[in-house]
Order: C-alpha cells, then structure tokens, then sequence
C-alpha cells in the first residue's frame, strides 16, 4: 500500500506552477499542480488518456479552443492528443492522473513554459 496527501508539504511558486508526483504506481502516477491565481499552463496535449480533479480553487480549463470553468470537487477526462490549456483563476490545486507510459518530465516543461 501507498499513501499521499494533497495537501502534505504543499508548496506554490510564485514564478510557475509547481509539479510534485504523489504517487507512482504500477498502472499511473498521480501528480499535484499546486498554481497560484493568473499562472497558466499553454496549450499542449499528451500522447495518452488524462484524468484531472480541481481539488481546490478555479481554473479555466480549455479544450480544442472552448473554456470550461472548472470549480472546486469538479473532474474531467481527455483523451490523448486532445489539445488543452489551463488557467488559474484563484490559487488551485489539481490533481492529475497520467498513463504509467507517460513522463512527469512533460508535465514539468508544460509547467515551465511561462
């Protein structure tokens, strides 16, 4: 068995949104996107099937070019190669469940392009 805590050793960064794996299991790594109001992440998509959860905040949540506000308790799931972007707009925190085959390392050059 593994835990994690969404909110254990929470950390924001001012300059971009912070990336921290949670959990790496044998089928998925669940990860934290820790974003303060106004950071964004730019359109990109994954090669594989995505799961996400706002666990706290608001975000603009943006899909082939059409926004969806995402609130607080609120989940979605995207296929791959389906091109999105997200918006904070207030502090959030989401959750997301990549493909065991996808790479952390993405997610985190997605987070640096600012």
């Amino acid at each position: 068995m593994k835990t994690a805590s969404l909110l254990k050793d929470l950390e924001f960064n001012d300059k971009k949104p912070a990336v921290q794996v949670l959990l790496d299991t044998e089928s998925s790594k669940e990860i934290r996107i820790a974003m303060t109001k106004g950071q964004v992440m730019k359109e990109h998509k994954t090669p594989y099937p995505i799961v996400v959860e706002l666990f706290d905040g608001a975000i603009s949540f943006g899909v082939n070019g059409q926004v969806h506000e995402i609130k607080k308790g609120d989940m979605l799931t995207l296929e791959g190669n389906v091109p999105h972007d997200l918006k904070a707009e207030e502090d959030s925190i989401v959750r997301l469940s990549l493909s065991k085959s996808d790479s952390v390392e993405r997610v985190k050059g997605v987070a640096d392009q600012q």
